[in-house]
């Protein structure tokens, strides 16, 4: 797995601002807002939408905020997803930065990845990995590309499990 550390992640950061403006802030827009668990559908579309196409739904907040319905088909054992997906090929440089974003939210230990995501790796994937959020809940890490609307996309997806799936994972 990569491992970066602080000064990396700003190298890497910096390389894709300078080639592509436009994907460097898509690529940003996940690692300040997906892991958020204050994350709504109105904040999702204020702050990932002006980068990347984006898909969200939070059945189960973790705080007080109104559960955010699914606009799209709801993974199964999941209550929660942040997606954004945007033009081109750079699925090395999401891995890295999906790898940093989960690092700088202390999400570093490792979980058995579930059945239902198991297939999800694509011939474009570049990180599939589960990762404890807490002792009790898992969340499923998954970038590359695939084909878009516009020919190849990037994208980077961070779904939880609901407590029922995290502990079957988890056993």
């Amino acid at each position: 797995m990569v491992r970066l550390s602080a000064l990396a992640l700003g190298l890497v950061a910096a390389l894709p601002a300078a080639a592509n403006p436009m994907r460097a802030a898509a690529l940003d827009a996940f690692a300040r807002n997906c892991l958020s668990p204050h994350l709504t559908a109105t904040t999702a579309t204020a702050n990932l939408a002006p980068h990347a196409r984006h898909d969200f739904y939070d059945l189960r907040p973790f705080s007080a905020d109104a559960p955010s319905p699914a606009r799209t088909p709801v993974t199964p054992g999941t209550d929660r997803r942040c997606e954004i997906a945007f033009d081109g090929d750079a699925g090395p440089q999401a891995a890295e930065v999906a790898v940093g974003a989960l690092a700088a939210e202390g999400i570093r230990t490792e979980a058995p990845l579930p059945a239902t995501h198991v297939t999800a790796a694509l011939p474009g994937t570049t990180l599939l990995a589960a990762r404890f959020l807490n002792p009790n809940r898992v969340a499923v890490v998954h970038t590359g590309t695939r084909p878009g609307p516009n020919g190849p996309e990037t994208f980077l997806s961070v779904e939880r499990l609901t407590p029922e799936a995290s502990a079957e994972v988890s056993r």
